[in-house]
């Protein structure tokens, strides 16, 4: 009996769905690490503190996220060399990820350690949450290399059709997450050095659990202790698909990290608001990414096996899918939306819920334009055009800069709430030229097949 889904055969939604289900679940056990972090800062420390985790937010995507982004890319040979049915292919790629992705993972915790402070100061923070955010950033990234790890051991799970498993795994680093977070910040009394501790100790677990059911249990991935060590070939592939994935993030987050300057400016009360709101923007995000990545898998495997007019004809579908998921999420976010923000405090703060409730909206108002991109980028990601992901993500940068600096000084926080659609539509308008690009190249090679 088959465990993995079979991606090159059926009907293309009802399989995209039934992967993208516990890839979404997944996703909001790995996003509940940030927002059982804020919720019990703010509700157990202080304002100040949620301010100044939630302030962090730009650089640990500068920073994780780059160094995510590059696993993301590292995996995309393995879902290929999975829908050709070459599984030395499979093994090979998958093995030299898990040491490229931890080799990487500890240059990047050096790196990080050096410039987070200055980075801090760069942006703007307030000099009453600046030591406390560079606590919280200090024991935090330790746990890079891990989350690499974790990271790309789902992602070769998911190359190969597996998206429950990272699932299961998932959970029990959540759980050791908030239980930990109880008792290293409600009990005794450790401040945003505990959160970030519980965080860490709950991405070694994800690591090691997803990393033993890959190289003990995963049975179509056979990692023998050869396929392990690093290849110079495949590395530099591998590097050379996982930059622009990488570069995307960071171009994003340095965008994003002037926007938060910009915040910044405004106070510790709209700073934490923003936070609040970002944090149940990303809730509502997850459906729609989960949908994108399970793309990139469903495209990756057709791909490789050379199916071009299944692509084709499901990506169009799959794009219609994510708008109404999208419209779905708009609707939730501005209903439900401010409800969670209260969670953040033990006492409502006008001033936080006045910056968030305008936050919401604008996001509300423009949430279809994030569902063209998570399509669009994904779709081109699992074909292995991975530079567009780059072209997107300095779209992205542009229209947070043009917020941060142009906007934001002549409308006030109004504009700042703008910058994310702003940022999707830049992104969306080249990604969307680049892939009726690729499909009009699809449609000769499907006339070219026919004739043959």
């Amino acid at each position: 009996m088959k465990k993995h889904i079979n991606m090159l055969e059926g009907s293309a939604i009802k399989t995209i769905i039934r992967f993208a289900l516990p890839i979404m679940f997944s996703s909001l056990l790995q996003y509940n690490y940030a927002l059982v972090d804020n919720i019990i800062v703010g509700r157990y420390v202080s304002t100040d503190a949620l301010a100044a985790v939630g302030s962090v937010g730009a650089i640990n995507s500068f920073i994780i996220g780059a160094a995510l982004g590059l696993t993301s890319g590292f995996t995309i040979p393995v879902a290929h060399g999975f829908g050709a049915g070459d599984r030395k292919k499979v093994s090979r790629y998958a093995g030299n990820s898990i040491s490229l992705a931890f080799t990487i993972g500890v240059f990047i915790v050096i790196v990080a350690h050096i410039i987070s402070n200055p980075l801090l100061k760069l942006i703007g923070t307030p000099e009453e949450i600046i030591d406390l955010s560079s606590a919280y950033l200090n024991i935090v990234y330790f746990g890079v290399p891990f989350s690499m790890l974790s990271n790309n051991f789902t992602a070769i799970s998911r190359a190969v059709g597996e998206s429950k498993k990272p699932l299961y795994y998932f959970t029990i680093s959540v759980l050791i997450n908030f239980v930990l977070d109880m008792l290293f910040v409600k009990t005794l009394g450790w401040g945003v050095e505990g959160a970030a501790g519980a965080t860490l100790i709950s991405q070694i677990s994800a690591a090691v659990l997803t990393g033993i059911y890959i190289i003990k249990f995963n049975k179509d991935v056979d990692i023998k202790a050869a396929d392990l060590q690093l290849n110079r070939k495949i590395s530099l592939e591998q590097i050379k698909l996982g930059i622009p994935v990488s570069l995307q993030f960071t171009i994003t987050s340095v965008g994003s990290m002037c926007l938060q300057s910009a915040v910044n400016s405004f106070g510790a009360s709209v700073i934490a608001g923003f936070t609040a709101a970002g944090r149940v923007e990303n809730l509502t995000n997850l459906p729609m990414s989960a949908l994108g990545v399970a793309t990139q898998t469903f495209v990756g495997q057709n791909y490789g096996a050379g199916n071009y007019e299944r692509i084709i004809k499901s990506v169009k579908r799959i794009f219609l899918l994510d708008l109404l998921v999208s419209i779905a999420m708009s609707i939730i976010l501005y209903a439900a939306g401010p409800h969670v923000v209260s969670l953040f405090m033990t006492e409502e703060s006008p001033e936080i819920m006045f910056a968030a409730k305008r936050y919401i909206l604008a996001i509300a108002q423009c949430y279809s334009m994030v569902a063209v991109l998570f399509v669009m980028r994904n779709t081109l990601q699992g074909l292995g055009f991975t530079y567009a992901n780059m072209i997107a993500g300095a779209g992205e940068f542009f229209g947070r800069l043009a917020i941060a600096f142009v906007l934001t000084p002549l409308l006030g926080f109004s504009a700042v709430c703008y910058a994310g659609p702003a940022a999707w539509l830049l992104a969306d308008i080249p990604l969307v030229i680049i892939y009726l690009s690729k499909q009009r190249k699809f449609k000769g090679l499907i006339r070219q097949k026919n004739n043959i």
